[in-house]
């Protein structure tokens, strides 16, 4: 483990981004600045740096650091409709790579309104959402079995701002539970965690578990992706 082990989130995070809602600009930002740090973001480079050496240790094929998984506090405001200057939470990827672009990752969000943890492929280009989803109609039994491990955690599909029509190219499915499959924009799957996991080793005990639960599903989707990316790099060179 690393020299300054991870033990938790401190007791005054999410006070503090509950706060940082109600105070969206830098003067109080940078006059609370040392609870940001010693309570959040010093505690998550913790969690993130005892995570990939549990992943290593693992042979599990995902990691992590926290210089590219992390996502900053400050908002990019230049394209967004609202301009308040800082997130309400905090949050990391954790890939192939290490990095944010990289597809098939697991997520944690600590938020005073909405802690979760995610896994899956999050806004896929076209052509591998496609192949994806033809995976999913000619493979169902295998993605079904790939899914259990999560499902019996207590995972499920995120299905906001699904589409409300079938996607073209599979109007003959009829399946209704494929069909269900086939409008969801992001194959991801959730679950919410509560204040008391930001105890101690106890997210990052989760996030362990999710890894290794996560493989046959993640797996089955590099599978599908991957030679889609591939073909399409060599197209572009």
């Amino acid at each position: 483990m690393s020299e300054a082990a991870y033990s938790g989130f401190g007791d005054k995070a999410l006070p503090f981004l509950k706060a940082l809602g109600f105070h969206q600009n830098r003067e109080w930002f940078h006059e609370n600045r040392d609870i940001f740090e010693e309570h959040l973001n010093e505690p998550r480079g913790r969690l993130i740096d005892d995570l990939a050496e549990r992943l290593a240790e693992k042979k599990l094929p995902l990691t992590c650091n926290r210089k590219t998984s992390t996502f900053r506090i400050n908002r990019d405001v230049r394209f967004a409709k609202e301009k308040h200057p800082y997130n309400t939470h905090v949050s990391a990827v954790i890939t192939r790579s290490g990095t944010k672009k990289d597809q098939g990752l697991l997520y944690f969000h600590v938020s005073p309104d909405e802690s979760f943890l995610a896994v899956g492929f999050y806004a896929m280009e076209s052509d591998e959402l496609r192949a994806f989803r033809e995976a999913i109609v000619s493979r169902k039994d295998q993605f079904d079995a790939a899914l259990k491990p999560l499902t019996a955690l207590g995972f499920a599909f995120d299905r906001d701002n699904s589409l409300k029509r079938t996607p073209r190219g599979f109007e003959d499915v009829t399946d209704p539970e494929i069909v269900d499959l086939l409008r969801l924009r992001h194959l991801t799957l959730s679950r919410r965690f509560s204040a008391d996991r930001l105890e101690g080793t106890a997210l990052l005990d989760d996030l362990v578990e999710l890894a290794a639960a996560a493989q046959p599903f993640l797996s089955f989707g590099w599978r599908v992706i991957d030679p889609v990316r591939a073909a399409r790099d060599e197209t572009n060179r």
